[in-house]
């Protein structure tokens, strides 16, 4: 096998790679201490001086040639990116080509063309997948949480809705940006004309697992832990844009009980948990399948992203029986922290493969949600009070999982 030397490369070669790179990591997600240690660490490979600087909706880089005097070839790059969406398959992807690339097996334009190769259209096979995924992932929820069968149905069904009013909005800008009000607005209808009609429902409750899929838990987590990293502009951006995606959820829920009660139907409504146990363990199964298609992992990773998801609900669940809600989330986190490091330190890939997923069904979304219906509902500041302190210490817990388990075991990569 030939080997390059990446550092022969023309000067603006090198630049080109180094940004289409970071471009890419940011739009598969991550996080922006992870992103920036990642382009500094190929930047240095490629024998470039780089100072990044992410946000969720773009970043700057500024490069220069160390060899050369000072000013000489001081470059400046500006991309303007929409936020990212974890796609696991292609980090794998793009951390193996800067790997192949760094190590001279690859050269850049070999490099470039690899990453091109990973633009291509999804298929309708994998569309129907992630529509799938979503009315899956809506009903093991309402597995998880022992919801009759009605419920379990009603969210399932519409999960499959949202997923396709998702896909059906991808190439529609203009529907995007108030999607999930939309989606929000279905999941109540829907949920509400089966109360009223079918059978009653554990009304709010079915209607937060069938937009489970869309709740900003893993951006509330990864906003605390940026700001946590000292990267305030990130954090307080992803923050925010966390926030803006509850209140649109919310207004679309409401917006649909308060159109039901204008038209005089009136859902029943109760409060039930009658499932055996054995249906919360089937449901964690089809909740760990269904984060792993919708995560967009690669079918052989299938079973680590799986595995993670299960001990990630599992270790909280028994410690926090144990010892209590906030011990046992800070367990999980700190034990899928430290695996996932673990697993890319000997692994060699991208640890993000356990950290993500495992990590999912600890995170707060729907917790926040919960709190702001009810806050609107019943017109309480105690409410309101009560949920903002769970929210709180779920993201205390998770923040305090994540620094500990990154200092037990050190990541030798950044992603």
């Amino acid at each position: 096998m030939s080997i390059f030397s990446p550092a022969s490369e023309r000067y603006a070669a090198r630049v080109e790679f180094v940004v289409d790179l970071a471009a890419r990591l940011h739009s598969y997600g991550t996080t922006a201490q992870r992103l920036e240690a990642a382009v500094v660490a190929v930047a240095q490979k490629l024998k470039l001086d780089c100072q990044p600087w992410s946000n969720p909706t773009g970043m700057i880089l500024s490069f220069s040639d160390p060899s050369r005097p000072p000013g000489d070839t001081d470059t400046t790059r500006v991309v303007r990116l929409a936020p990212g969406q974890t796609d696991l398959y292609k980090l794998c992807e793009a951390d193996r080509i800067a790997e192949e690339v760094m190590d001279g097996r690859l050269d850049l334009a070999g490099g470039q063309a690899a990453l091109q190769r990973l633009d291509r259209q999804p298929s309708v096979r994998w569309r129907a997948m992630q529509i799938f995924a979503f009315g899956l992932a809506a009903a093991a929820v309402a597995g998880l949480l022992r919801l009759p069968w009605l419920d379990i149905a009603t969210a399932g069904l519409t999960g499959l809705c949202i997923g396709a009013l998702e896909q059906w909005s991808e190439s529609r800008p203009r529907l995007k940006e108030a999607s999930d009000a939309i989606a929000a607005m279905l999941a109540s209808a829907i949920a509400i004309l089966v109360a009223a009609y079918v059978g009653a429902l554990n009304l709010n409750t079915v209607i937060i697992a069938a937009l489970i899929v869309l709740l900003p838990g893993l951006a509330l987590t990864n906003a605390v832990n940026e700001l946590a990293s000292q990267h305030l502009v990130s954090g307080t951006a992803r923050f925010a844009g966390a926030l803006m995606i509850v209140l649109k959820l919310a207004i679309g829920t409401m917006i649909a009980l308060t159109v039901a009660q204008l038209l005089g139907i009136e859902p029943a409504v109760r409060s039930l948990r009658s499932q055996p146990v054995w249906v919360e363990g089937g449901a964690l199964v089809l909740a760990a399948f269904a984060f792993a298609v919708l995560f967009r992992a690669h079918r052989r990773d299938y079973p680590i992203v799986m595995l993670a998801a299960a001990t990630g609900y599992l270790v909280s669940r028994f410690a926090g029986d144990a010892w209590g809600s906030p011990v046992g989330i800070f367990l999980a986190a700190l034990t899928l922290t430290a695996a996932g490091n673990a697993y890319a330190r000997w692994g060699q890939r991208p640890g993000a493969l356990i950290r993500v997923p495992g990590i999912i069904m600890l995170v707060p979304g729907s917790t926040s949600l919960r709190g702001l219906l009810s806050l609107i509902q019943q017109q309480s500041l105690d409410v309101g009070h009560a949920a903002l302190m769970t929210v709180l210490n779920i993201l205390l817990a998770l923040i305090a999982g994540l620094l500990i388990g990154n200092l037990l075991v050190p990541a030798r990569r950044n992603l």
